[in-house]
């Protein structure tokens, strides 16, 4: 079908609305959340309406609707990031999927190709997110592994040239971000898992940042783990996804127990289930499931490579009218090389803070602050910064909307 953000804009009903004194809605947060279109928002309200009920639970009419719809759910994430069917866990978040994978490795027994001890190394680099970076501090802290990670440089690009003395025979697990959610940097993922496979590393890749806006396929990267979110792709909160190799999901300890996860159990003992259900106790966030996987369909018939392409249309332009704009930095890459929808900002001595409160109140939404990426915005001198981020309901019109803010701001700040 032909890319129109306009008209794609008008399925998404919360941004017909008019705020601060009847402004147009100029939304420009979707690196946060992303709003949510009528064909979610009625899956997951038909979920309760008419199915609702124990998914796997039951069998009466409504559990086996249930559990087809949460099933189905789980082929069209299948199917969206070209994995297998029983690769595909559902979590409450990406938050979860990383923490999932992160304990499970902690509760790995001594001979589990996932046990971890001192002497041992896990890598990350300084553009995590804090539910990239966290998890796997505690895991060292826990294991008396070794945590290092790659550097950024000033352009906001990761530095590589040290690959094959931060990724060593030590390392055992080797956990990014595809895209910075500071930045928009999208990193050389190749040569990275090239390496912690050389090692017989396993890479995990947080894609939360990268699922939303360009076609991912899971095989093809070559990756071990990947972790993206429900809310930033169109879909409900309340909803993840951890998506593993099957050989390695076996391997893999589940990381919490309870009701649907089980094999068999005694007094004394249980076994576990296959993956997907190993690590999916108690009942399912199925109303959740379905709307993800009414968002995926939406943006499957859209067409992800369309998406990328706008929102990286949409960035060059941003880029080339802020370079008119006199004191505004952009904090992160300046060219369209290797990079995604986001753009990170300051201007002058206006604060962040004060300039998103002037932006509001021209009716446009941008996050302000260190994005839960307070390593990152240290190590570049920048305490905090202004984040527009593009989806593919954003227009030129919006970019606009936004320039006309800023300078606005320049003029009421003086």
């Amino acid at each position: 079908m032909s890319f129109n953000a306009s008209v794609i804009a008008q399925d998404f009903p919360i941004l017909s609305r008019k705020i601060r004194d009847g402004k147009r809605l100029v939304y420009l947060d979707s690196g946060a959340t992303s709003q949510k279109p009528n064909v979610v928002i009625e899956a997951q309200s038909d979920f309760y309406r008419l199915h609702n009920a124990a998914a796997h639970r039951g069998a009466h009419q409504l559990a086996e609707e249930a559990t087809d719809a949460l099933e189905g759910a789980r082929q069209t994430v299948a199917s969206f990031i070209n994995a297998d069917l029983d690769e595909v866990v559902f979590t409450k978040s990406a938050t979860e999927a990383l923490n999932l994978v992160s304990y499970a490795m902690g509760n790995a027994q001594k001979g589990n190709r996932f046990h971890l001890s001192a002497g041992d190394g896990i890598v990350v680099t300084e553009m995590e997110h804090h539910a990239n970076l966290i998890p796997w501090q505690q895991l060292a802290a826990r294991t008396g592994a070794s945590l290092s990670w790659f550097e950024v440089t000033p352009d906001g690009r990761l530095d590589l040239s040290n690959l094959a003395s931060v990724i060593t025979e030590k390392t055992k697990v080797v956990a990014l971000t595809q895209q910075s959610n500071v930045l928009g940097t999208i990193i050389p993922l190749e040569e990275i898992v090239k390496r912690a496979h050389e090692v017989g590393a396993v890479v995990v890749l947080d894609a939360c940042q990268s699922v939303p806006h360009m076609a991912v396929d899971v095989k093809a990267l070559g990756i071990d783990f990947l972790a993206f979110s429900g809310h930033k792709t169109v879909g409900p909160t309340g909803i993840g996804i951890f998506w593993g190799r099957s050989e390695l999901l076996a391997e893999l300890p589940p990381f919490l127990t309870g009701g649907s996860m089980i094999e068999n159990v005694t007094m004394t003992s249980a076994t576990w289930a296959p993956a997907p259900r190993k690590f999916e106790a108690g009942v399912p966030n199925m109303a959740q499931a379905v709307g993800l996987g009414a968002a995926l369909t939406y943006l499957t018939k859209i067409g992800m490579n369309q998406i990328h392409e706008h929102e990286r249309a949409l960035t060059e332009y941003l880029l080339n009218e802020f370079s008119t704009i006199d004191d505004l930095k952009v904090i992160g890459p300046q060219d369209m090389n290797m990079r995604g929808g986001i753009v990170s900002f300051s201007v002058g001595e206006i604060h962040p803070h004060d300039l998103g409160q002037y932006l509001d109140s021209q009716g446009i939404a941008v996050r302000t602050g260190h994005h839960c990426a307070w390593p990152l915005t240290r190590k570049l001198g920048v305490p905090a910064t202004t984040r527009a981020s593009f989806y593919l309901y954003n227009t030129k019109d919006d970019l606009d909307a936004l320039v006309a803010g800023i300078r606005g701001a320049q003029k009421y700040f003086g």
